[in-house]
C-alpha cells in the first residue's frame, strides 16, 4: 500500500475546485482545506475526512481512497447549498487531476447526505462522498 499518494490526490482536488468556473460562480474563492479564522461566507466548501484502502497489486503499489468534501451553508433553505454540492460533484466527475505523485486512475462519486444542523437547525451541511484509484509506481 502507498499512503504517499494522499497529499497529491488532496491537492489536485482543493486546486481543481478552485479553478472549476460553476464552483467559484457559486461560493468565489470559498473553497477550504482548512477553515481560516474570522468569518466565514454564507456558503462555503470545505475538504473532509478521508479512509484509504490498500489497492495494490503485482505490477505496483496503490489505494483507494474515500473522502467527503462538504457544502456548508447558512443561507435559506437548501436549495442554495444543493446548486453548490451539484457544482462540485459536476466539477469532479471524471475529472483529469494530475498529481504531483502518482497516477489518478479513476474519480467517482458514491454518495451524499443532506442535513440540518446548529442550534436551531439553521445550517444546511451536505455531505458529498467520492471514491478515488491511485497508483504509486
Amino acid at each position: 500500500m502507498s499512503y504517499g499518494v494522499a497529499g497529491a490526490l488532496q491537492e489536485a482536488v482543493y486546486q481543481h475546485l478552485l479553478a472549476d468556473p460553476g464552483v467559484t460562480a457559486l461560493v468565489g474563492g470559498g473553497v477550504y482545506d482548512a477553515l481560516p479564522s474570522g468569518a466565514m461566507p454564507e456558503t462555503y466548501v470545505s475538504l473532509g475526512p478521508e479512509e484509504v484502502r490498500d489497492r495494490s497489486d503485482a505490477d505496483g503499489a496503490g489505494a483507494e481512497h474515500r473522502f467527503t468534501v462538504s457544502v456548508i451553508s447558512e443561507a435559506p433553505g437548501f436549495a442554495p447549498a444543493k446548486a453548490v454540492a451539484g457544482a462540485v460533484g459536476d466539477a469532479l466527475l471524471n475529472a483529469p487531476l494530475s498529481l504531483s505523485r502518482g497516477r489518478l486512475v479513476g474519480l467517482w462519486f458514491e454518495r451524499a447526505s443532506a442535513r440540518r444542523s446548529g442550534s436551531a437547525g439553521q445550517v444546511r451541511r451536505i455531505d458529498l462522498r467520492f471514491r478515488a484509484r491511485v497508483e504509486d509506481n
